[in-house]
């Protein structure tokens, strides 16, 4: 399966020397697939390989380092907005990485800004961002009205002229999400970056990435972020970062899912580590990919799908809103 060929090549860069034509076709549509194929050239940068193989990663790290910089760009543009406002503006995930020049940002795919403000401070950091070119992705009032009461973020928006969009967080999981991260903590404790800018404490970006891969989806994308948590696991080996860690993820009630990422994280990106039974079925829904990086297992994939909603909502809930959705589907089709 190519998505184990990439996990080994990211685990071990020198491993790629025995890969044939196929083999280098195989691991390169799994990191195109698992939008890891800045992060893959840049682990495999300077080892021998295929000229075809060489000429796709080096373009593959002249976009991220593009993808790098219009982040960036995109972060202070969304922070001089925001600047007269004087609220805390915490950047999240691939922005952060690179932001905080993190070795998970090295070679990232980037894609939305992900900022997290105080939610009492969401209806003018809306309109500042409205004001400063900004606009809405989701005009359907049931979708409005559902991200402002239910959702841990705004609507999306999207910038007129950069066509970059922005989520805006008040927290890192939905409210209706049985895990209930604290989103005061994880505002108190970020930290300052040189342009004003902030990001999450080490033990909160490792929480918040576990969040964001366990509990708040369906494992999509599940390769790369677990190579995210990785790479920000690696300042925590010692027994007390460690220990500071767990006590962190049991404060914001991610405590099981911190220990499946650290399980996992030892299986496929480490020297191996016990799995559970149900460890097995992650790891089935992450390796899920053929040799031409297409998504394999459905009935897996389907399993996850429907997990993914059951942590969102309660089943009454979750009742009511695929049934709504399903019914504006209905009357748009008719």
């Amino acid at each position: 399966m190519s998505a184990a060929l990439l996990v080994r090549a990211l685990r071990d860069p020198a491993s790629t020397a025995t890969l044939d034509a196929a083999g280098w076709t195989a691991l390169i549509a799994a990191a195109r697939a698992e939008q890891t194929v800045g992060t893959l050239a840049h682990r495999l940068h300077g080892l021998p390989k295929p000229a075809a193989a060489e000429r796709i990663l080096a373009d593959a790290r002249a976009s991220a380092e593009q993808g790098r910089t219009q982040a960036l760009w995109e972060a202070e543009m969304a922070a001089h907005a925001l600047l007269p406002l004087g609220v805390p503006v915490v950047l999240l995930k691939g922005t952060a990485y690179v932001a905080a020049g993190l070795a998970a940002g090295q070679g990232r795919s980037i894609g939305d800004l992900d900022i997290l403000v105080p939610r009492e401070a969401l209806d003018g950091v809306e309109a500042a961002l409205l004001d400063a070119g900004w606009e809405w992705v989701k005009p359907d009032p049931y979708d409005d009205a559902y991200y402002r009461r239910w959702m841990h973020e705004l609507p999306p928006l999207i910038h007129r002229e950069r066509d970059r969009m922005i989520d805006v967080h008040h927290t890192i999981l939905p409210l209706t999400a049985k895990p209930t991260p604290d989103a005061a903590a994880l505002l108190a404790d970020s930290v300052p970056l040189a342009n004003g800018t902030r990001v999450l404490s080490p033990e909160d970006m490792i929480c918040h990435a576990v969040a964001h891969l366990f509990a708040d989806g369906d494992l999509s994308g599940g390769v790369r972020n677990l190579w995210d948590l990785h790479c920000l696991l690696d300042g925590f080996d010692a027994p007390e970062a460690l220990a500071r860690l767990r006590k962190r993820a049991r404060h914001h009630r991610l405590a099981p899912h911190l220990e499946r990422a650290l399980r996992l994280r030892g299986y496929l990106y480490g020297e191996g580590a016990g799995l559970s039974a149900m460890d097995r079925l992650y790891v089935r829904r992450l390796l899920g990919r053929d040799d031409w990086g297409v998504a394999t297992r459905p009935w897996t994939r389907f399993g996850f799908y429907l997990r993914s909603h059951g942590l969102r909502m309660p089943p009454a809930m979750l009742a009511r809103h695929l049934w709504t959705k399903w019914r504006k589907g209905h009357r748009v089709s008719r």
